[in-house]
């Protein structure tokens, strides 16, 4: 079973945005882990390219924290192509610690 942590907003600087993702939503992110989930999708809308950084660095970091279990990272603004990148990843027992951007990103 795989968990999702959905997030709808960051700030759109990178330093606030990775700020704001370790102090709101960090603590979220490993409660849904110590559950029965095997894996964990976490959600967020797209942004900059100065934010890859940093959203590649957390999950990578979450990924080897929760292993066995499994953690990934979407972003984007297509809500289809968020869903069926998180269903994909849920029968993926392979992949872990990757940030995937998906449907197209800003500027």
């Amino acid at each position: 079973m795989q968990a999702t942590l959905a997030i709808e907003w960051l700030p759109a600087s990178a330093l606030d945005a990775a700020s704001e993702f370790h102090e709101a939503w960090l603590d979220a992110a490993l409660e849904l882990l110590e559950g029965d989930a095997d894996s964990l999708a976490i959600v967020m809308p797209a942004a900059a390219y100065d934010h890859a950084d940093w959203r590649r660095a957390a999950v990578r970091d979450l990924a080897r924290e929760a292993a066995p279990k499994r953690v990934n990272l979407i972003a984007g603004s297509d809500a289809e192509a968020l869903a069926q990148t998180a269903a994909w990843l849920e029968g993926a027992p392979g992949v872990t610690g990757q940030y995937l951007e998906v449907g197209g990103a800003p500027c």
